[in-house]
């Protein structure tokens, strides 16, 4: 995909959605990253399920902690590995207590020494909380990133970086959120729906109808 294509791709998704925002439910930092850490192999839907209950009755990593590791699995039981991302929510919880004052920390290496936080959770906190230009690049944004042309890559940090530097710097704050939308919603992994595709034109998919 060529740069003035790049261009008109990002402008076309921007007119269609100006400020685009993730489907997950929260109301503090805090809630987003639990979210977002209890989102793993998990649709946004069914951890939106499970969250309304938990932040019901626990939404801060002290409330976190005192719920305890058996109450924190009761209520977010329906989620998928909720016995490992338990334990992972709870000892993040319990950092973010012991060297954060109950805050969640606005950089990188912080955010990534938290138990259950890898590059993808972070790149999301960092982007959606506190408005940095990062690139989560979960299946959606790696299969968009490979099938469009925007941005190949043989792995996720491969095609994060190639975001990173072929996207225009007034799109990258909201990239994220339109990649994973029109992946979600468009750009379908078995059938992609190329004919009501609004960025079909720019789109380097050479099987697109």
């Amino acid at each position: 995909m060529k740069p003035a294509q790049i261009e008109q791709f990002f402008s076309t998704l921007q007119a269609a959605n100006p400020h685009p925002q993730t489907e997950l439910e929260f109301s503090s930092v805090f809630e987003l990253l639990a979210a977002v850490l209890l989102s793993a192999q998990a649709t946004d839907v069914g951890v939106n399920k499970a969250t309304r209950r938990l932040f019901a009755v626990a939404n801060t990593p002290q409330k976190i902690l005192d719920l305890g590791l058996s109450g924190l699995e009761y209520h977010i039981k329906t989620i998928g590995l909720f016995r490992s991302k338990a334990r992972h929510l709870m000892e993040a919880c319990r950092m973010l207590v012991e060297q954060h004052g109950g805050e969640v920390p606005a950089d990188r290496e912080s955010l990534e020494a938290l138990p259950g936080v890898g590059r993808k959770t972070a790149n999301v906190v960092l982007n959606v909380a506190f408005g940095q230009p990062t690139m989560a690049v979960d299946t959606h944004l790696f299969r968009l990133g490979n099938r469009t042309g925007l941005a190949p890559g043989k792995t996720p940090l491969a095609v994060e970086l190639k975001l990173l530097k072929r996207i225009p710097a007034r799109y990258l704050v909201d990239a994220h959120h339109w990649l994973i939308l029109h992946g979600r919603y468009v750009c379908q992994a078995r059938k992609p729906l190329c004919q009501s595709c609004s960025v079909h034109a720019y789109c380097g998919y050479k099987l697109k109808g």
